[in-house]
């Protein structure tokens, strides 16, 4: 029985999806739930588990092809017509050879053609594949019978086998040799071309979707980061201990983040259509680098969490983004979100707001830095703050003050001991 692979269906917001790489070939044996194929989409790679044991049959779509959800994209032969054919194979099939021809006769003369198995006849037909070309297929089934397996080895190892070079007019005799190109001073100036994959399509244009339809505004402060430090410091060693995590800055700007956010809703809003849709809960998207690009994973509803809560989820993201392991429910959604430049040693940028959401925090590296205090210069850890937001519905008012309110919220911080 021929069973399909098909692509599995995708969410609302993702449309279409691309193979990335079959981790098996024609005529190859998969099992049941083994990975076939790396699918990736325009936010995870998926991996598409064969639905049934047997024989890759046939793949309809290669490397690089742009499918849909619920496509068929390849074909398994399962082991129950496997062994069906096996068994009416071997019912038809010729009686072997003699051990020895009859005296005057040559061998090949009387030798039975090998017996082709359905499966692997199919595979020669598509590959054009002719009688010589099946004749010189040695078959590893049972009495020499050609399997699908043989066919495909036959054709990957024609595939591969050097072709003889073309002759040229300068190979006539006395043809003049072309005069070599002068080295190009400096070595290697080849250029490559590599598409771009879906994820990093999806970020181009999403981020120019957000310049071009937002009216994007950035405003920027700074603050003090002592008494975090101070507070980690205290603290480190007793919440690791407590909650099995590392107490890291990023729950601390969340934290700030909802603050602000709950003073000022309009800076958790978006725009739809000709209104503003407000958003009464707080799914904060907390940017992440990854090896296919930048991700967005969202912690929802951070309001009702623990520092504790959100440090695990941060780490949980980075691990899983790392690994390729984070799922469209993961990145879907989200009302703000954080970008943290400071971690590759930014000083001051102008993150752009990721759409529909109206605004977005940018955080920066953190620098001992001189400051005027109670009309002293003291030096003290620094760090600046940028805040994007869409001034079609946030207010220069309201985008300042919100940021004010995040400032002081991370100025004056409370313990994440004292969290239930």
């Amino acid at each position: 029985m021929l069973v399909d692979v098909k692509v599995p269906v995708l969410s609302e917001s993702v449309t279409e999806a691309t193979l990335l790489t079959w981790h098996r070939k024609t005529g190859e044996r998969v099992g049941r739930n083994e990975n076939l194929v790396d699918v990736e989409t325009d936010k995870v790679i998926l991996e598409l588990p064969a639905p049934a044991t047997g024989t890759l049959a046939r793949i309809l779509k290669q490397d690089g092809a742009t499918v849909a959800g619920g496509e068929v994209i390849a074909t398994i032969e399962t082991e129950i017509e496997a062994k069906a054919q096996t068994e009416a194979g071997m019912e038809a099939g010729a009686a072997p050879a003699p051990d020895s021809p009859p005296s005057g006769s040559s061998p090949d003369a009387l030798a039975p053609a090998p017996v082709v198995m359905p499966a692997a006849r199919h595979l020669a037909a598509e590959a054009g594949l002719g009688e010589d070309d099946m004749g010189a297929i040695q078959g590893s089934g049972r009495g020499g019978r050609i399997v699908k397996g043989d066919v495909a080895a036959y054709i990957k190892d024609r595939s591969v086998q050097p072709a003889a070079p073309a002759a040229t007019p300068d190979d006539a005799p006395g043809a003049t040799p072309p005069t070599a190109r002068p080295a190009v001073a400096g070595g290697n100036r080849s250029d490559r071309r590599v598409p771009m994959s879906r994820l990093r399509a999806r970020i181009a244009q999403r981020l120019v979707q957000s310049q071009s339809t937002a009216a994007i505004l950035t405003t920027f402060n700074e603050v003090n980061m002592q008494a975090i430090m101070d507070l980690r410091a205290r603290h480190r060693d007793r919440f690791e201990k407590m909650h099995g995590v590392k107490l890291g800055l990023t729950s601390f700007f969340v934290k700030a983040a909802v603050a602000a956010l709950k003073q000022f809703p309009i800076v958790n809003a978006s725009v739809e259509g000709d209104d503003i849709l407000y958003h009464d809960y707080f799914d904060i998207g907390i940017a992440v680098s990854s090896p296919r690009g930048l991700v967005v994973p969202v912690i929802r509803d951070a309001d009702a969490l623990t520092q504790a809560q959100i440090e695990k989820q941060v780490a949980d993201f980075g691990r899983r983004a790392t690994e390729g392991k984070l799922t469209l429910e993961d990145l879907t959604g989200g009302t703000f979100s954080i970008t943290n430049g400071g971690v590759f040693g930014s000083l001051l940028s102008t993150p752009i707001i990721n759409p529909p959401q109206s605004a977005i925090l940018g955080i920066h590296a953190t620098r001992e830095r001189p400051v005027a205090e109670n009309g002293q210069v003291v030096i003290r850890p620094m760090t600046y703050l940028a805040l994007s937001y869409d001034h079609r519905i946030i207010d220069g008012r309201e985008a300042v003050l919100s940021l004010v309110a995040m400032k002081e919220a991370l100025e004056y911080p409370g313990s994440p001991l004292l969290e239930a």
